[in-house]
């Protein structure tokens, strides 16, 4: 005769063999560990006691924004023909948006830089002459010299020249 061997289930149970034990985030049907976060919203005494579904709704509502900031950068990252994201990417993508912006407004992304900005007052005025209207519908020659442009921006008692290089 054979020995039947028993195995004890889970519990104390008779049974067959335990189950694979099954995750809250898999339940969850989440990425983010509700079970870390869960440990981390006791042991940081934020109140005395946690309801079972507080980790399950903050891990929901970190992955949703992290998934959000993360296509947004990737977004940004595409635009500057980058395949790796960085923080200058992190940083165009918060700023950019209406929402993140106003929810990340006091954070500071280390290496993030600043938007670029150019007030309008300092950029140089268009005017339109007849001259250079009629220069710009003039053929232009294709080896034509280089001179010197200079434009000063007069606004508010601040002087701003600029000297660049031009083609004419």
């Amino acid at each position: 005769m054979e020995a039947a061997k028993v195995t004890k289930g889970a519990g104390g149970r008779k049974g067959g063999e335990r189950k694979k034990s099954v995750s809250k985030s898999v339940k969850a049907g989440l990425q983010f560990p509700v079970g870390r976060i869960a440990r981390f919203l006791k042991k940081g005494r934020y109140a005395q006691r946690t309801g079972t579904g507080a980790p399950i709704y903050l891990a929901a509502v970190l992955e949703y924004l992290a998934a959000e900031v993360l296509e947004l950068a990737g977004n940004a990252a595409r635009d500057n023909k980058k395949t790796r994201i960085n923080p200058r990417h992190v940083l165009l993508a918060v700023r950019n948006d209406e929402e993140l912006g106003k929810l990340l407004q006091g954070v500071t992304i280390a290496s993030g830089g600043v938007l670029p900005n150019i007030n309008p007052v300092l950029l140089p005025k268009k005017t339109s002459n007849a001259s250079s209207e009629a220069a710009e519908k003039a053929p232009k020659s294709p080896k034509s010299p280089r001179r010197p442009k200079t434009h000063v921006v007069f606004s508010d008692n601040i002087y701003i020249m600029s000297v660049g290089i031009y083609r004419a």
